[in-house]
């Protein structure tokens, strides 16, 4: 049996502003933007060259008050998601230039170089390069 995580839904409050962030901003490739109804789109954006991994973020508007109040806190505060990079250096000063916004300065783990950093909303990413020339 073969099993892929094919994507992680990501409340929005835009799909616009989300798009704009994630592709201009991080440099993502926008997979898919497509209409389902006047007011839902089906939208996918992943880190370049990450679509033949399977994995993708789907842009999922806020429908509902609930829905609404996890904007930017899915996870409580923890960082929910991992950028895995081949070039801390290169992606942190491009994200730092298109003015992401960190929460902290880059700093040296076990496993790698990382530093967090949040979404236009407030979701909060690790920027992670790992030490193992494997994972580049």
């Amino acid at each position: 049996m073969k099993q892929i995580l094919s994507a992680i839904s990501l409340i929005v409050a835009d799909y616009d502003e989300a798009i704009e962030f994630y592709v201009t901003k991080l440099g993502f490739d926008l997979l898919e933007d497509m209409p389902l109804s006047a007011d839902k789109r089906w939208v996918r954006v992943a880190p370049p060259n990450a679509c033949a991994q399977g994995s993708s973020l789907l842009l999922a508007k806020a429908a509902s008050e609930n829905q609404n109040k996890a904007i930017g806190n899915q996870t409580g505060g923890r960082v929910f998601l991992f950028l895995h990079t081949d070039d801390f250096e290169r992606d942190y000063s491009r994200f730092k230039h298109a003015g992401v916004n960190f929460r902290e300065e880059p700093r040296n783990e076990s496993y790698g170089r990382v530093v967090v950093f949040e979404d236009l909303y407030g979701n909060l990413w690790d920027l992670i390069q790992n030490n193992s020339a494997s994972d580049e």
